[in-house]
């Protein structure tokens, strides 16, 4: 195999075969194949893409270029969730142990969040004492006892994805559908769940921006799930606008314990019921999604769920009084208004520069090496389609370090469009792909 060929081929359009595709990942991986050939054969694939065949072997070769981890000495289907990355997404945090507090084994290794998107593991760090890194017995004995355990995702699981998102990320072709999927489903793969919700976010702070991307992105995930026998189900959810009302670590923790309880905002409880209702079919746990959403809902109302969580924490070495006390969570030694500058109806909400305010307040990072502050973030007071005054709060800062407080208040302003009518709804949940 000549690199130089198939970037020849791929450039103008030309399919490659499986075989092709497992020698340049194998070479890839093994450090024979440069990072600018890598880079001119992916820039190849932004432009003129992948047929499906091409994909399904490009997710096979990166599956194949590390370990695979097998939980089948675990009884029961293992079911996983992914999401494509959003802002105030906390439905790993009350999905988890709902959907364990039904019966249904939830194994799952979970990132850290880089830019605007948070990730479950900075999260369940803000919780004293908790474990993200546990060995693979360590998670078979814990979901034999309390149906859950998360932990970190290691590098030993899908390597050249690793290697690949690394180049993805500094050669502007991070947005490439089929190399998403790819990325997406070979670490879902190797992990080894057995079925799989895929929650693919689209809007203003999602990759896909538009409803048809999503769907695109959607549909080649849930085949390349079947190709390789998983059960997959895709559930394309809005993220125009953050999802639930806290952005940052340990508030999203507490809003989680929100939910958990029956409160918390209306739309994040509405997407994880959505989501944990596609878990439990997946798993058999439920004949009908009208019949899991009833499951999940009374086991919210019973405390279960909550119960279930606070199991988890003292498992992983946590300390379970968090749930009663949120106060014990990581706090901000401040609290800075940030009021409306004029009146009106709250028309939109960029949940990417919500986000990125975030970021520049210190609870996202810009690379994967880069600190963050679990305690601060944005606790937002006004959804889309509200009425707001003038010199009204918007949003609470929960701050420890002031440098880039002026900087944050302007690209979350920023967010916000204002309009003399409200705007028209729009739905939570766009479409379920099967």
């Amino acid at each position: 195999m000549q690199m130089l060929d198939l970037i020849r081929r791929k450039r103008e359009g030309q399919a490659l075969t499986p075989a092709e595709i497992e020698a340049m990942i194998q070479g890839y991986t093994a450090g024979t194949i440069p990072d600018y050939q890598m880079a001119a054969f992916l820039m190849a694939v932004y432009f003129r893409g992948l047929d499906r065949k091409e994909t399904a072997a490009l997710t096979r070769a990166m599956v194949a270029s590390g370990e695979r981890i097998d939980w089948s000495s675990i009884p029961g289907v293992k079911v996983d969730k992914h999401s494509t990355g959003g802002v105030a997404d906390t439905t790993t945090l009350v999905l988890a142990p709902l959907v364990a507090a039904a019966g249904v084994p939830v194994v799952k290794m979970s990132g850290r969040g880089l830019g605007h998107t948070g990730g479950t593991i900075d999260k369940l760090e803000s919780i004293p004492g908790f474990r993200v890194q546990l060995s693979r017995e360590d998670m078979v004995r814990q979901v034999k006892e309390i149906g859950l355990a998360i932990t970190a995702q290691t590098g030993k699981l899908a390597p050249a994805d690793g290697k690949l998102y690394a180049l993805r990320d500094v050669t502007a072709t991070v947005e490439s559908i089929p190399l998403i999927a790819s990325s997406v489903m070979s670490k879902k793969i190797a992990a080894g769940a057995e079925a799989i919700v895929l929650d693919v976010k689209v809007g203003s702070g999602a990759f896909m921006p538009d409803l048809e991307s999503a769907r695109k992105l959607a549909r080649i995930m849930v085949d390349l799930g079947r190709e390789m026998g998983r059960r997959v189900v895709a559930v394309i959810t809005n993220m125009d606008e953050p999802l639930g009302m806290m952005v940052g670590n340990a508030l999203e923790v507490r809003e989680a314990l929100n939910v958990l309880r029956g409160g918390g905002p209306r739309e994040l409880r509405e997407v994880c019921l959505t989501l944990g209702s596609q878990m439990l079919l997946l798993a058999g746990a439920a004949g009908s999604n009208k019949e899991g959403r009833r499951l999940l809902e009374n086991l919210l109302a019973g405390g279960q769920g909550l119960k279930k969580f606070q199991q988890f924490i003292a498992a992983q070495g946590g300390d379970p009084e968090v749930v009663d006390n949120p106060q014990l969570l990581p706090q901000a030694g401040e609290q800075v208004t940030v009021a409306a500058p004029a009146g009106g109806y709250i028309s939109a909400v960029q949940a990417r520069l919500v986000g990125e305010a975030a970021l520049l307040l210190g609870a996202g990072r810009l690379t994967k090496e880069s600190p963050i502050d679990l305690a601060v973030g944005i606790e937002l007071k006004k959804r889309r389609g509200e009425y707001i005054h003038a010199g009204e709060p918007l949003a609470v800062f929960h701050v420890n370090d002031r440098t880039n407080l002026e900087a944050a208040r302007e690209r979350f302003l920023a967010a916000y469009t204002l309009a003399p009518e409200p705007p028209a709804p729009q739905p939570l949940v766009y479409e379920i792909i099967k």
